[in-house]
């Protein structure tokens, strides 16, 4: 890097990107090069990208939401990405490309697409025209400078026959506490789409003895805050990779706002009154579309965002994405583990408030597909943390905080005898799997669903196999049928005759370099809402 370049950024500044080894686009990590198929890196080693320091593409690039016609393609252009993004106040074209060939030669669509400045710069496009379920590649450029090399692809055609589909989901990825291993082995799995359940960044204080960092990051409260913080995470590498090589789905948990916040209320109301609050979640949603491969449908109207919605894959699997945080009542007894209250078993209190909720109960009556996913954030099923047989000690920010709601769902699932319904869940940064019953607290009582809830990229940092209440809680919660505590995600495959869920996981995250192995594997059976264990152990021994 010449002088003249670098006295464009403070010393502190310069330090960071250099010691991140992110932030320039002449390389945006090697993670990113060996992840992409050869001929994608070979695309990207070769293309026109500028190696000074006004390089627009540090954030990487992205696709999300397909559709059988199209999808979303996302950037933001940043060339100072910690210090607000760096562009100019007015509006910057960006051109992009599809290709059916990762060397372009082959272009099916092109375009130019305005970067607004009260958008950050970012750009969603939203390509149509294309073919279901074939797989692209997309750039942007900008003046001189070309992006990385995406890879994305459609979805099948509606209601058509999928004999297979296969994904990933992952969540919580604080970005100071570790390192995201788990995404550079995600991006070399053989995946259709990822989905992420939430906790994209943590709002709160950043200081890491695990990091390189040259500041302590305060807790976030501004649009600039919310941008910054989005930049921070978005110039790893190997979530730059991960986002390269598929489509992803999103949704959001807490996180992405303010810690256990509960619609228009925030966690802790003597630091921020209900109006500045609202503020904070205002610009906290637009922050989280500016960096999402979202529709124009999700852009953020004040202090609302329209998340929730469905996509569909042939006449395989039904994704509901919902969204838990945005319409709940408040927690009760507030927002940890609690003994449940008569205020906590109201059966009026909603967790995704009327209209979601009745939206989620007509979806799931209508479909067509085998499979209907409910990707969700926080806890499903029935998890009592007392141990002991007569009492009952569970956590308030989860749906046993609401079990009324709860029960509206598997009810209705049993009546209308809907089979093969999966619930994808995150938030708990561990590993679980477990059977929904009608009757929580009786062992026989009719399984209507099943939840996959995976753990976190980093969250909670270096994890272990068990710990000391994984056998009590196996007891105590016999629908309950394993736990594991280390960081990771987890990958599905789908068929017409069966489900199967990996449990992949890193033994450390506190530095780089963890190898990837499968610690259980779970197959679920057409029409049959039970767990079978193929690999692996509940609790070791």
């Amino acid at each position: 890097m010449k002088k003249d370049e670098l006295q464009l950024e403070s010393l502190d500044r310069r330090k960071f990107l250099k010691r991140t080894g992110k932030g320039v686009g002449l390389a945006l990590g090697a993670a990113l090069i060996q992840s992409l198929p050869v001929n994608v890196a070979a695309a990207e080693s070769s293309s026109n990208q500028s190696s000074n320091l006004d390089y627009p593409f540090t954030l990487g690039i992205a696709s999300g939401d397909p559709l059988p016609d199209g999808v979303v393609l996302w950037t933001r252009l940043a060339p100072d990405p910690l210090n607000g993004g760096g562009m100019p106040n007015h509006p910057f074209p960006v051109q992009w490309e599809v290709a059916l060939d990762s060397s372009f030669t082959n272009v099916v669509k092109r375009g130019t697409e305005l970067s607004k400045p009260q958008l950050g710069h970012s750009v969603h496009v939203e390509v149509d025209g294309l073919d279901p379920a074939t797989w692209y590649y997309y750039r942007f450029k900008s003046q001189s400078n070309f992006s990385p090399v995406g890879r994305t692809k459609t979805a099948p055609a509606y209601n058509s026959h999928v004999d297979e589909l296969k994904f990933a989901f992952a969540s919580c990825q604080n970005w100071p506490v570790g390192f995201y291993t788990a995404y550079q082995h995600m991006a070399k799995e053989d995946l259709d789409l990822v989905v992420h359940l939430g906790d994209y960044i943590y709002e709160g204080k950043h200081d890491s003895n695990i990091r390189p960092m040259d500041q302590v990051y305060p807790e976030i409260y501004t649009l600039e805050d919310y941008r910054n913080r989005y930049a921070l995470y978005k110039l790893d590498s190997d979530l730059q990779a991960a986002h390269a090589n598929f489509p992803w789905i999103v949704t959001f948990d807490d996180h992405e706002v303010d810690n256990n916040y509960a619609a228009d209320i925030p966690q802790d109301p003597h630091k921020q009154s209900k109006e500045d609050f609202l503020q904070r979640r205002a610009v906290a949603y637009q922050a989280y579309y500016e960096h999402m491969p979202l529709r124009r449908t999700s852009t953020a109207n004040g202090s609302d965002i329209q998340l929730y919605r469905r996509l569909s894959f042939g006449n395989l699997v039904d994704f509901n994405v919902l969204d838990t945080r945005q319409y709940r009542d408040d927690q009760a007894n507030g927002d940890g583990w609690k003994v449940p209250t008569p205020e906590s078993e109201d059966p009026s209190r909603t967790l995704l408030g009327e209209e979601q909720e009745r939206w989620l109960l007509d979806g799931l009556a209508a479909s067509q597909s085998k499979w209907k996913v409910l990707a969700q954030q926080v806890f499903f099923a029935h998890r009592d943390g007392d141990f002991d047989p007569d009492e009952e000690y569970v956590s308030m920010d989860a749906w046993d905080g609401y079990p009324g709601a709860r029960q509206r769902i598997v009810d209705f699932l049993a009546a209308k005898d809907i089979k093969n319904t999966v619930v994808l869940t995150g938030d708990v940064h561990t590993n679980w799997a477990n059977e929904i019953k009608v009757d929580f607290h009786d062992s026989n009582s009719e399984n209507v669903a099943v939840e996959f809830v995976g753990t976190s990229i980093t969250s909670n940092g270096d994890g272990s196999d068990v710990n000391s209440n994984t056998a009590k809680y196996l007891k105590e919660n016999p629908h309950i049928k394993f736990f594991n505590n280390h960081r990771g995600y987890v990958r599905c495959k789908l068929t017409q005759q069966t489900w199967q869920t990996d449990y992949r996981v890193v033994l450390y995250v506190s530095r780089p370099g963890a190898p990837i192995s499968t610690r259980a594997s779970f197959v679920v059976k057409d029409g049959n809402s039970s767990l079978q264990q193929t690999a692996g152990q509940a609790v070791l021994s």
